[in-house]
């Protein structure tokens, strides 16, 4: 039977606000929302965030996995870290602030009611990051949702976000809210390094790394640089490997390396069609074996 969420609330406890990020700029895509896939079932200590990068000129959407304690609403447990805290990577932000007030629940029929204090809107975006920054919550809450065994992920599932308990509220002064909204699959990044995360400290030998990519018909181009000690990188490494996964869908990646002790960062690119690398869809990480 699926399992239900009673609405629960979480008053903000007076921390520190989230420095303020000035977002780059984004156009607003007309692309249509679509039922992108949705995460499974994982490990009951982590849970999925989604954050806003940059690669090359395009702004799309990444996924971090952040450890959690206790019991809590799993989807309200993600919102509030993707709105309150900062992402691991360095290169990822988040528009939104840390809400007064903030509440959610999953209906019978796969809808996910977000319930935020309109204090969490408090940025000034275009019309292009108004619309990454609230795909940002549906991918985060439908993630949460997913991958914490509450909702089927075989089946559709839908975000329904009021303001202080009412519809029709403009987010960022861009964005109506009150309707029912799905994911929309083309504003989440082509590809991105799952392990390592930023910042992990990793033992001397055979490395592995893993990653996902929206179409496994594309080769993974991969590259590992070394700091040399002074701020700068060296390449070390190169490499390419193919995703499985059938043609054009989504697919898993991975591959290996023998490190030494160092400072390294390992970026990730698909390969188009005519063999170059595209990279509009560079993931990086930087990581340290030790």
């Amino acid at each position: 039977m699926l399992a239900v969420l009673l609405l629960t609330g979480c008053i903000a406890n007076g921390g520190s606000t989230p420095e303020s990020t000035s977002p780059p700029a984004a156009s607003l895509q007309e692309a249509p929302a679509s039922n992108a896939p949705l995460e499974t079932t994982q490990a009951s200590t982590k849970i999925p965030v989604y954050w806003i990068g940059r690669s090359k000129d395009e702004v799309y959407l990444y996924r971090e996995f952040r450890d959690i304690s206790g019991d809590g609403n799993p989807v309200t447990t993600a919102l509030r870290i993707m709105m309150a805290d900062k992402p691991l990577d360095h290169d990822f932000f988040t528009p939104w602030q840390e809400p007064g007030s903030l509440a959610t629940s999953i209906s019978g029929k796969n809808v996910i009611t977000v319930d935020v204090s309109r204090d969490a809107f408090n940025s000034n975006l275009d019309a292009g990051m108004a619309q990454r920054a609230i795909q940002q919550l549906v991918y985060t809450a439908t993630a949460a949702a997913s991958s914490s065994g509450l909702i089927n992920s075989g089946q559709q599932i839908q975000v329904v976000i009021l303001v202080d308990g009412h519809t029709d509220f403009m987010a960022f002064g861009q964005v109506r809210l009150g309707q029912p909204m799905s994911r929309d699959a083309s504003l989440v990044a082509p590809l991105w390094i799952i392990d390592p995360q930023e910042d992990n400290a990793l033992p001397p030998g055979a490395v592995k790394f893993n990653g996902r990519t929206t179409n496994s018909s594309l080769p993974v181009a991969w590259q590992i640089l070394q700091d040399n000690g002074n701020g700068d990188r060296a390449n070390l490494l190169t490499g390419q490997t193919k995703a499985s996964g059938e043609a054009g869908q989504l697919g898993v990646f991975s591959f290996s390396a023998t490190l030494n002790p160092g400072k390294y960062e390992v970026r990730v690119s698909q390969v188009d069609a005519s063999g170059q690398t595209d990279e509009s869809t560079t993931d990086t990480r930087l990581f340290r074996v030790q």
